[in-house]
């Protein structure tokens, strides 16, 4: 049997002689393991819902929008002759997965009971490929929303206006030469709501949108790019890059701002430019408004974990200085016959590691259970907190990189609270260890 074997048969042999301080301390370890990966995965699950909400209801991962200006003090947001910038983006973006063009506005929608101030989204639904699988219709067809004159809504919203399938719906709203127009349409398809993202969306074929702000057929509002899953954490890059490729290819490019398309319109009115300048996004500068709730939860979690790894660490430090003093003799006597002090602190340092290894394995065990239990159940949230989650359900993503960090990184603290004391146990003399007899 090899030194290192033998290191660890000692370490857990001592484990097991001191089972009720064993369980203790390892059940607080595996407590804070389990809660670490909890709020991971709510963190986690937040995150990935804001994106799938941001990415079908006003964002791609990368956005070319911008505006168009008629004269200096009236911008719209419309990027003319669409296609050549498409053609463009497929050319040097080769993470993208694939890329579609939406109309952007901002109308009165009216009804014959109320209105309502909403965004409008003007979409071609048959090259759409991730907006039908991903909202959840309650009423009507989305597959009708290709017939011209027709809208999408979401479920609060046709509360809000007193509608159904059916019924009709005028959207009016100032034209990008200042004057207002108005079109009719007919509700075909009312969707689940998405959270706060859904509460002012609404969808338009492409069309019809452009008959509202009397637009040309090579025009949108934005360019949309859809990346990759494995490319997603590299927005920011792919944005920079597209954004110089843009400038060599002749086009005005504004300067990045972290902010949604919308919140620009007063600073761009007051440019003194005219014709078209393009704008690269991310789905986080598209939805900035409301990324303060994932920083929110990770300072959350940062604080929490941070006063439960302390309070564990203070435990495994007073547990060890316990240790040290039960096994005094037993020290003196190893050092007696020759072991070194390195050797001594890496005995005891090993059982610290030992624990908390075994406790947050557990932890991690019982963590990814219940996280992904919850997550299938679609525990139903509260309506105010539908604003923060993004969702109607509770959602917890629990991932197997985010468990091996806890595992690691709880082990690591429960390794460092331990060297301390195991240090002052490496450095007792024989003899005064040895004076402990009797």
């Amino acid at each position: 049997m090899s030194k290192l074997a033998i290191d660890f048969a000692i370490a857990f042999r001592n484990l097991l002689q001191h089972t009720r301080r064993t369980l203790f301390l390892g059940g607080a370890i595996a407590a804070v393991t389990m809660l670490l990966i909890l709020l991971q995965g709510l963190s986690t699950g937040v995150r990935e819902t804001m994106i799938e909400s941001a990415t079908t209801l006003s964002s791609g991962h990368v956005n070319v929008g911008g505006f168009f200006k008629v004269t200096a003090g009236q911008a719209a947001p419309v990027v003319t002759d669409y296609q050549k910038v498409i053609d463009l983006v497929k050319a040097q973006v080769p993470e993208m997965a694939f890329v579609i063009h939406r109309g952007r506005g901002w109308a009165k929608v009216v009804s014959d009971t109320a209105s309502e101030q909403l965004g409008v989204g003007g979409v071609d639904i048959k090259n759409e490929p991730a907006f039908k699988s991903v909202l959840k219709i309650v009423s009507g067809n989305i597959d009708d929303l290709a017939q011209p004159g027709t809208a999408l809504i979401f479920d609060n919203q046709a509360e809000k206006l007193g509608v159904k399938v059916g019924d009709a719906l005028t959207y009016s709203a100032p034209t990008t030469r200042g004057t207002n127009n108005t079109v009719d349409v007919r509700v075909v398809a009312i969707a689940k709501g998405m959270g706060l993202l859904s509460m002012w969306n609404s969808f338009l074929p492409i069309e019809t949108l452009r008959a509202l702000y009397q637009l040309r057929p090579d025009a949108t509002g934005v360019v949309q790019i859809m990346l990759k899953p494995a490319e997603i954490d590299h927005v920011n890059q792919i944005a920079a890059r597209l954004r110089s490729t843009l400038e060599h290819a002749g086009y005005r490019v504004m300067d990045p701002v972290p902010q949604a398309f919308w919140m620009k319109f007063q600073s761009v009115s007051r440019e003194d430019w005219t014709g078209q300048k393009l704008d690269v996004t991310t789905w986080e500068d598209e939805i900035s408004f409301i990324t303060w709730v994932l920083d929110a939860m990770r300072w959350l979690t940062r604080v929490l974990i941070t006063i439960l790894m302390c309070i564990v660490g203070i435990g495994i430090m007073n547990t060890m200085w316990i240790a040290i003093r039960e096994r005094t003799r037993e020290i003196g006597t190893l050092r007696a016959i020759g072991m070194q002090r390195g050797s001594v602190l890496w005995m005891f340092l090993l059982e610290s590691l030992m624990l908390g290894l075994f406790g947050t394995v557990a932890g991690a065990i019982a963590g990814s259970i219940i996280g992904t239990a919850i997550d299938r159940a679609h525990l139903p949230v509260a309506q105010g907190l539908q604003f923060i989650l993004m969702s109607d359900h509770l959602h917890l993503a629990v991932h197997t990189p985010n468990v091996l960090f806890a595992i690691v990184f709880i082990t690591c603290v429960t390794g460092v609270a331990a060297l301390f004391p195991s240090r002052r146990a490496s450095k007792l003399e024989p003899v005064v260890a040895m004076s402990h007899f009797g």
